[in-house]
Formats: structure tokens, sequence, C-alpha cells
């Protein structure tokens, strides 16, 4: 299924790329004086995947694998396809011997891993790695499967992946010093949904070696930038994201697993009807983003975020979460620039809920509260600002003068 609407070959530093894209957006150009700056929650949808939902609904809507007429053998061919287009987009090496499995989100998938797969896999005295300070998704179902293996009798130790204070990055060296003989598994983040930071996962595999399972939550990453699992420096065993934050509909989402290391990942119980909808609607927005082209808009919302950030970090009141050397435009460490879409940040006197509600009395759609971070309560309540291609230097601007009015 492609997309409906093709879009220039430009670089999305044109303008004319940028507003030609936006127009895509009916719920973005339907309000012209709102900002919707929460797509690091939700993205917003592009005619093409609306227009092939509603071609799907009124033309072959079926059950999946359950009969033998047209419909269903179109929309069970819906389903296959889809899971070869997640492998084609996430350029998976060995499409051959992965698997897909489709999810309503990142959570019910990193929780299927946990459950019917890393249980069967682990062994009494074994160490797993998990994130202490990302979303709770990527660390709740770890913790639950170590308590499923308690009561076999199965006693696992879960390590906590150090990170550094000031930037929210994983602490690479300080690794070496938690991995050990028995470390089996690791989870781990690809773009933290804070501080919008690549957390170099390759730095990881380094330090476990070529053996143990990685498992990333790229809930932040797929459909916002490039994914290549045909990089050497990607080598993980499990990618889960939700395809409602890459244009898809809500509650569709998939695991990819690499089968590779460990037994071949096989979801349990019983497989009900599928989303056909949502899985219909992660084909037409995959190939609506490769259409658009996720490098460009990587870049896009990278050049936005830089600019959001360089002058916020000029704003007194304000703290920005993460790398304080991405800060400024100028910055000496490019790298350290990369916040991928989302910026954080706090007030120094006015609390996180209540600049929110004053955002948006000035029209901007903004996610404020402690952000699902594990680890966290209320009390460590913050702004976040999540972008994507349909955003705009001038919501930027504007949002800049709102801020700096607040000072």
């Amino acid at each position: 299924m492609s997309a409906a609407h093709p879009l220039p070959a430009v670089e999305p530093e044109d303008p004319l790329w940028q507003r030609q894209l936006r127009e895509q957006f009916p719920i973005v150009t339907g309000h012209p004086e709102l900002a919707y700056f929460d797509s690091a929650a939700t993205s917003q949808k592009p005619r093409a995947v609306l227009e092939a939902v509603q071609t799907y609904l009124t033309t072959s809507n079926a059950n999946a694998g359950r009969g033998v007429y047209p419909w269903a053998n179109r929309t069970t061919e819906l389903v296959e396809s889809t899971r070869a287009r997640v492998k084609e987009f996430l350029h998976d090496p060995e499409p051959g011997g992965s698997g897909v499995h489709f999810t309503s989100g990142t959570t019910e998938g990193l929780r299927t891993v946990a459950r019917d797969w890393l249980v069967s896999y682990l062994r009494d005295g074994d160490e797993i790695l998990v994130p202490y300070a990302d979303h709770r998704a990527n660390l709740d179902p770890w913790l639950e499967a170590r308590r499923l293996l308690a009561e076999r009798g199965v006693e696992v130790r879960v390590q906590a992946l150090p990170y550094q204070v000031v930037s929210g990055d994983y602490d690479h060296r300080a690794l070496t010093d938690v991995v050990g003989p028995r470390t089996r598994f690791v989870a781990a983040t690809h773009v933290h949904h804070v501080y919008g930071g690549d957390m170099n996962v390759h730095r990881i595999r380094e330090a476990v070696g070529p053996d143990v399972p990685i498992c990333l939550d790229a809930a932040q990453s797929v459909g916002h930038l490039p994914v290549h699992l045909d990089d050497p420096s990607l080598d993980v065993d499990f990618v889960v994201f939700s395809g409602h934050k890459a244009m898809a509909l809500p509650g569709s989402g998939a695991v990819w697993a690499r089968n590779a290391r460990g037994p071949v990942f096989r979801p349990g119980g019983w497989q009900g009807t599928p989303n056909t909808v949502g899985i219909v609607s992660l084909q037409a927005a995959l190939d609506w983003l490769d259409a658009a082209g996720v490098e460009r808009i990587a870049r896009w919302t990278t050049t936005l975020t830089t600019r959001l950030t360089d002058r916020l970090g000029r704003l007194g009141p304000y703290e920005v979460l993460g790398c304080p050397a991405s800060l400024a435009a100028d910055s000496p460490l490019p790298t350290a620039q990369r916040r991928h879409g989302i910026v954080t940040f706090r007030h120094r006197d006015i609390p996180s809920d209540d600049l929110g509600f004053i955002l948006f009395s000035h029209g901007f759609m903004v996610r404020a509260d402690s952000l699902c971070q594990a680890g966290t309560d209320e009390r460590d309540g913050s702004v976040r600002v999540s972008l994507h291609a349909y955003n705009t230097t001038e919501e930027i601007d504007r949002l800049l003068t709102v801020l700096a009015s607040l000072t």
C-alpha cells in the first residue's frame, strides 16, 4: 500500500517541503490557532493513513486467518504483508529468520517479551540489566518477570543500568562494573522519552559482549528517525515500538525479534482476532514515512529542538533537562545536540502542571507531569515539548515568546 500523496524530494530545511508535509494532516491544518507539541505521546495522522483505513473498512473488512472468501483472504494478506513491511522499514538484514508480532503498543510489546520469552530463557542465578530511570513500561515488565520466576523457585538478580546524573544518558563507563558472567539479558531505550537523547545502545553491546540478548524500547525512535537494524551499531534482539507514535492509529504496535540469541520468540496463548484496522494503518504509515523521508524528518525536528533549547537556555527561570552541552546551537559537542524532537524543562517558580495550563491558554498542547518516568512521582513534574514533521519554526518562536513573558 503506497502513500496516496507523494512528497517532493527536497531537503527538510526548505520551508516549502515542510509546508507541503504539514498540509497532509487535516487535524493540524484544521486548527491553525493550536500548536500540537505532544507527539512523543501520540503522533497526528496524515491523510494517506486515514484514507487507507477508510478504504479498507469500506471495501474488504473481515477477520484475518478465519475465512476462505475474498475479503478474509485480502485481510490475511494485509496482515502478512505488514509484517514484511515492518521488517523492510527497520532494514532487517535477515528477514527470513526474524519475526514480527503485532501488539497494542510498546507497553504490551515489552510485557509480551518479558512474560512469553524472558521467563522461559532465564535460569536460577542469572542476572539482567534494566533501566530504572526510563519509561515505566521498560522497567515494570522485567520486575514482573523476576516475580513470576521467584514464584517458581528461580531466583534472578535485577541490576540497574548505570546513569550519568546530569545528561540522563547511560553511564557506559560504569557498565563494565555491573556486567558479570551471569548477565543474560539487557533492556534498554533507544531515544529517551524525557531527555530526547540517543542512548548509544552500541556501547551496551560493547560492554556485554556478542552473546547477550538486548531488548530495545524504540517508542521514540521508530517513525521519528531512521532505524537501521543492518547497522552493526544497532545489534539488538528485540525492537518494540508503538504504531500510534509513528503516524498509525491508536492500539497498534509491533515486536520485531531477531531470533538469533536464545529461543525463537513465540508469544504464548491463543492469538485471537488481530487489530486489523490498526495493522492496515501501520502499513500505510510506514509507506508515508518512507515517502516523506524519515532522515529528513529527523533533521527537521532536530533543527526545531536545537532552536528551542538554544533560546530557552538563555531564559533564567528555566531548567532544561538533559545534557547541558546541547543548549547552544554552536555547541562544541555536536553529538550532544541530538535531541530527537523532545525538549523537557521546568520553571523555577511555576509548577509544571500550572505551566501546562498556561501554555494551553495560549494555544500550545504540551505534556506536563512526571512523564511516566520510573523512579519519579508527581513532585518531579516537568513540561515536555515533543515535535514531529508538522511542527514549524513559527510555532517554536511563538512558544518562546510566551515562555519569555513568564520570566
